[in-house]
């Protein structure tokens, strides 16, 4: 992977960090840290630029945004309320006033969400698909995606900038970064599944 990643950069220089950027933002699994830390160090070496990656960066980064804001948008509240009607929320327990709740949560705390969620692996693609679904106004989507996105591109592009060869012993880190991050997420996801069952449990007891 890592090696079709840089020989798609080496060959298209801004429009491959574009295309990868935004592929990476719809499938995850891409590493962006490879993307962005080698298109820093790309500056080095060829006649591309901090400033050029940046934007190449983040624009491809608002298109698999938006791409996936308007998938959360098709599975809307009313569509999954449709789905907890049925078995699916007899198997999770869940009703349609849990959808209710948790979209009033995203209007409140949505736009800081999706500022800060582009930090973290991972959740960093995903969080567009809530926000979508709890009909973010564009608008606001647009200007919290591209400020956080801007901000990690950056930070990533200028360090693989400054380490120049060196940008794979980065890299390693970043990857333990994300491996915290995935561990701490599925621990947050058990933690939030058993509390969910415990307070169910709670209120049928009394």
């Amino acid at each position: 992977m890592q090696e079709f990643i840089i020989s798609i950069m080496n060959q298209f220089g801004y429009l491959g960090v574009f295309l990868l950027i935004a592929i990476e933002n719809i499938f995850p699994p891409i590493p962006s840290e490879v993307i962005l830390l080698f298109s820093g160090f790309m500056t080095t070496y060829t006649s591309l630029n901090i400033v050029g990656m940046i934007i190449a960066s983040t624009l491809g980064s608002l298109v698999g945004a938006i791409a996936l804001y308007y998938i959360g948008k098709i599975l809307n509240k009313e569509r999954l309320k449709k789905i907890v009607a049925g078995k699916i929320g007899k198997v999770l327990r869940l009703k349609a006033k849990d959808i209710d709740k948790a979209d009033a949560w995203f209007d409140t705390k949505g736009n800081k969400t999706v500022f800060f969620c582009r930090f973290i692996p991972i959740v960093r693609s995903l969080i567009s698909i809530p926000a979508g679904m709890s009909e973010m106004p564009m608008p606001k989507f647009l200007v919290y995606t591209i400020l956080g996105s801007a901000i990690w591109n950056t930070v990533l592009v200028v360090l693989g900038n400054q380490v120049g060869e060196k940008w794979t012993s980065i890299l390693h880190i970043f990857d333990q970064y994300s491996h915290i991050v995935l561990i701490l997420l599925i621990i947050l996801f058990i933690a939030g599944v058993s509390f969910f069952y415990y307070q169910r449990t709670k209120k049928k007891k009394s």
